[in-house]
């Protein structure tokens, strides 16, 4: 700017030199030299500023139209580029729909991007995940974070997901009520609707899980009675339902940003994302299909009246009483108070010791000298094969 400033000066003021005399000095062109005497004449010293090199027009350059249909489709849903492209080429030539980075660059250049910060990832387990090979083989369920609405109301959404269509069967806000009874009957509704699954992953909270005998809860208790396997997750390890987890992110930028202004409200607009994310929403690990497409409801039916376990003959069955605890030799010994009202197995494998069942699953170890019931030892892990 200030070796422009110079040149004009001393053509102008100084007037000794001719054009290209001067230009020799400064070391340009005559025609670079026209050109900023031009420019100067027309705008000043703004004249003088750099210019962008830029073309105007490019010959790839993405159609206005297409632009604000991206536009329009992320303000309406807020979905990112792949699925963004799966909606476009619905209504519009296969190939005029933009590559899913063109439409990520068009969308952060309007705005419409929340950067994110950077964050590691630990490597996550196939297991037990890889059996969800049909639908309501899992089911994942879980607590999103609590939050307020704007009249200061909690809402504790409660999510059921279908682990192998990703469908989601249920979105209820529990308004602070998480306890067996609330949960159970939310769960009830949906069994009465889809069927019933052959198991329920969770975490290790309450009322999912206790700090009992086997982790068992009263819940987890009657989804056994319903032929049910509930599957914890390892704590502190939420990647192990990593589908489920992921799938909180999408329900809180869709419904929670901002939160409404009541439960009801609150309410409504679960419903409406739940018939979105099922129906219309593209799914990126189902090949870009809504999850309607792929779940099918469980030709399990909901029972009319509980199972009761059963055992075989060469075991003693004992039941639990309710306070938690069972008879044995005249005395009472602790078992779990999420088993009052049923009974257990126990069946003899060693001196004085005897294994405990529900059902068919062994949930402890009986200690008939001490008269008590010990959890199962935990599995020692399998040393690594050596490479040499």
């Amino acid at each position: 700017m200030c070796e422009r400033a110079a040149f004009l000066r001393a053509y102008k003021l100084e007037n000794e030199e001719s054009m290209a005399a001067l230009c020799r000095r400064f070391g340009i062109s005559r025609k670079t030299g026209y050109k900023w005497l031009e420019r100067y004449e027309q705008e000043g010293e703004m004249g003088l500023l750099e210019r962008s090199r830029a073309a105007r027009l490019h010959p790839n350059q993405t159609p206005r139209a297409m632009e604000e249909a991206i536009i329009a489709v992320r303000q309406a849903r807020r979905w990112g580029p792949k699925k963004i492209a799966v909606i476009l080429a619905r209504d519009w030539p296969p190939d005029q729909v933009p590559a899913v980075s063109t439409i990520g660059d068009i969308l952060a250049r309007n705005g419409l991007v929340i950067p994110r910060r950077l964050r590691r990832h630990c490597t996550p387990s196939t297991q037990p995940l890889a059996h969800a090979v049909h639908s309501n083989l899992v089911w994942c369920a879980d607590f999103k974070g609590w939050f307020c609405t704007a009249d200061g109301s909690r809402v504790d959404p409660l999510t059921v997901t279908d682990a192998r269509s990703r469908y989601l069967l249920g979105c209820q806000g529990m308004c602070g009520k998480t306890d067996t009874i609330h949960v159970q009957a939310v769960f009830e509704t949906l069994f009465r609707t889809y069927g019933l699954p052959e198991r329920i992953r969770t975490d290790n909270g309450p009322p999912f899980a206790s700090t009992g005998l086997a982790g068992l809860s009263r819940l987890s208790v009657w989804w056994m009675r319903l032929g049910i396997v509930p599957e914890r997750i390892q704590p502190g390890t939420p990647s192990e339902n990593g589908r489920h987890e992921r799938f909180h992110l999408t329900l809180k930028q869709e419904t929670v940003n901002p939160p409404a202004s009541t439960p009801k409200k609150q309410q409504e607009a679960f419903d409406r994302f739940r018939t979105l994310y099922n129906e219309e929403r593209p799914h990126e690990a189902l090949g870009q299909v809504p999850p309607a497409t792929q779940y099918k409801p469980s030709p399990q039916p909901f029972p009319a009246r509980l199972s009761t376990p059963e055992y075989d003959d060469d075991m003693a069955v004992r039941r639990v009483r309710g306070a938690g605890q069972m008879k044995w030799a005249g005395k009472d010994v602790l078992v779990s108070q999420a088993l009052k009202s049923q009974s257990v197995g126990l069946k003899a494998y060693d001196d004085g010791l005897w294994q405990v069942y529900f059902y068919d699953v062994c949930i402890g170890v009986f200690d008939e000298r001490k008269l008590k019931v010990n959890p199962l030892p935990k599995p020692k892990k399998k040393p690594e094969k050596s490479d040499e």
